[in-house]
């Protein structure tokens, strides 16, 4: 059975970073707002920072978890937390409050909520409560159990299901292209309200497969902070399409709400033309040193966020490993990964005979690389040799489809 994480316990936790440095105490755990259709899943946590200032972090960034301390993966978005209309505290807003519990005749004020991991999904949930009876008096001691959050008795204005939370069950549940084709078929308000529910990764991931006009439409009418968030979790290269497409300040606008290294490298990408190298490219494609070895080279591809197309190869540079990055010296396979022992250094299996290309190169010249060599990812380098970005397949096939492939009927088969 999986650990519970009992959330009053874990408030006032020391957070550190992957050095061992403290950078702030656990205050509090962002839930998605409870309905009657699923357990509210733990989106991230609320840390106080010095000097007294609250950020929000989100779960996949934490890397080891308990009530005596929590680490991070080290990076911190240091603005100011604010919640989002469907999200709620659940310390500042759930504990203390008074729920009617199934089998249970008075009401039970809920003392402690505990999150838990689901090893398929690797989501945290909220699926037990500490509960207390309210109707204990002075002379009688109230009588505290655990329930699961399934037998809680939600209020009125919770359980009520609407269409528009109908509709967002169902594009949770999909791949998100395949949300993106239903997203475009409703009517634009109700779309907005979908997206506005919908969590940073999960609509930034969506958001990649829309069209520009639908995706800049969106993110307009988004309150600023929030749209500059969905742009950091989108991939670098869709972020700079979506720039791209509005007006110089509102581009500006978020660039500045972004985190420094975030924007500076949005800003690179948005030199470049659309259907050149630099403008189809991705800007954090798997980067490892020389001193590198082939079981790091293993644990950096297997990251779940990293795409099965990066997840191919591994790029190997001399330091440093940020974009633009020290000299650029080949590419490891992650089939060659496979057969090698784990304490082999990557600089020792490399595939030295994938030529980069420059930024400027034009998306013919591009296609003739990979169907030459028969590429799942190209490198792309600055004169000087410098690692600034990789071209995927994804990408190219995105740039050589019509703008509006996604309107065309789909060929039916048999």
């Amino acid at each position: 059975m999986e650990r519970r994480i009992f959330l009053a316990r874990l408030a006032g936790t020391a957070i550190f970073d992957p050095s061992g440095d403290q950078v702030g105490r656990i205050r509090d755990a962002v839930i998605s707002r409870p309905t009657a259709l699923r357990a509210p899943r733990v989106r991230g946590l609320v840390v106080e920072v010095p000097p007294k200032r609250r950020i929000f972090l989100p779960m996949g960034r934490i890397t080891d978890i308990s009530a005596e301390q929590v680490v991070s993966t080290g990076t911190l978005n240091l603005r100011r937390f604010q919640l989002h209309a469907d999200e709620v505290l659940a310390l500042g807003q759930l504990r203390n409050q008074n729920f009617q519990v199934q089998g249970k005749q008075a009401k039970q004020k809920i003392v402690d909520l505990a999150m838990q991991l689901d090893s398929k999904t690797k989501e945290w949930s909220i699926t037990t409560l500490f509960v207390r009876d309210t109707t204990a008096g002075f002379m009688r001691r109230a009588s505290e159990t655990m329930v699961d959050w399934s037998e809680l008795i939600l209020e009125a204005s919770h359980v009520s299901v609407t269409e528009e939370q109908r509709l967002l069950a169902q594009v949770n549940e999909m791949h998100e292209a395949d949300a993106a084709k239903f997203l475009l078929k409703l009517p634009f308000e109700i779309r907005l309200q979908i997206a506005q529910d919908l969590e940073d990764e999960v609509l930034a991931a969506l958001l990649e497969e829309l069209p520009d006009d639908d995706r800049v439409a969106l993110l307009q009418r988004f309150e600023v902070n929030r749209a500059a968030n969905v742009l950091e979790e989108m991939d670098p290269a869709d972020a700079a399409d979506v720039l791209s497409e509005m007006s110089p300040e509102s581009a500006a606008t978020y660039l500045e709400l972004m985190e420094p290294t975030d924007a500076a490298g949005l800003k690179r990408l948005l030199t470049y033309g659309d259907y050149t190298a630099g403008g189809m490219m991705t800007s954090n494609p798997v980067i490892l040193a020389a001193s590198a070895t082939v079981a790091d080279a293993l644990a950096a591809v297997r990251v779940k966020e990293v795409t099965p197309s990066l997840a191919a190869q591994v790029f190997v540079v001399r330091a440093p490993t940020e974009t633009p990055t020290g000299k650029f010296l080949g590419v490891v396979h992650t089939q060659r990964l496979l057969r090698e022992p784990p304490f082999t250094l990557v600089s020792s299996v490399l595939d030295a005979e994938i030529d980069a290309v420059l930024p400027t190169a034009t998306l013919s010249e591009v296609t003739k690389r990979f169907a030459t060599y028969n590429l799942v990812a190209l490198p792309v380098t600055d004169e000087a040799g410098r690692l600034i970005g990789a071209i995927t397949a994804d990408d190219l096939i995105d740039h050589m489809l019509p703008s509006d492939w996604r309107d065309q009927p789909e060929v039916q088969h048999g």
